[in-house]
């Protein structure tokens, strides 16, 4: 059984100020909600640990594989929770850049496994809400970065 939870946003910056706010681990914890810290190599193939708070919930730690790093387009990741087949989940940025200046960023997560069915609707909602509220908070982020404003 599957779920997919998917959101997107449309930002206006520059691709390149995006894509280093995104990949830099070390300040995530300055701007996103939900996935409150993660650090580890950006290499495919490499465990990254991050670390991910739902609204109304409890931060959770997980370390999965980053599968696809395609530089300034995707960065995706893959993990589970013990059991093979149990729980698992994989994890996607993808950003394409439209006219205008505008690009659109896609953030979504395909839910797998024998527990997925016996979720609630209502852990759904929180996903997609925890998702929405990273976008905003990278939406602010880069469009005030893009302005030539930069967090240091």
């Amino acid at each position: 059984m599957a779920m997919v939870v998917e959101t997107e946003i449309e930002i206006r910056a520059p691709l390149a100020h995006l894509w280093k706010i995104l990949t830099d681990f070390s300040r995530y914890e300055e701007w996103n909600p939900l996935i409150v810290r993660a650090a580890g190599p950006l290499v495919a193939g490499s465990r990254i640990r991050i670390s991910v708070r739902l609204p109304e919930r409890k931060t959770m730690d997980f370390c999965p594989t980053l599968v696809v790093l395609e530089e300034e387009r995707e960065l995706r990741w893959r993990g589970s929770l013990g059991v093979p087949g149990l729980f698992s989940g994989e994890h996607a940025f993808i950003v394409t850049e439209r006219e205008g200046g505008i690009l659109q960023f896609v953030h979504r997560e395909r839910f797998r496994g024998l527990l997925v069915p016996f979720l609630s609707r209502r852990w759904f909602e929180r996903v997609r809400h925890g998702f929405e509220g990273m976008n905003d908070a990278l939406k602010a982020r880069t469009e005030k970065n893009g302005l030539g404003i930069h967090p240091d």
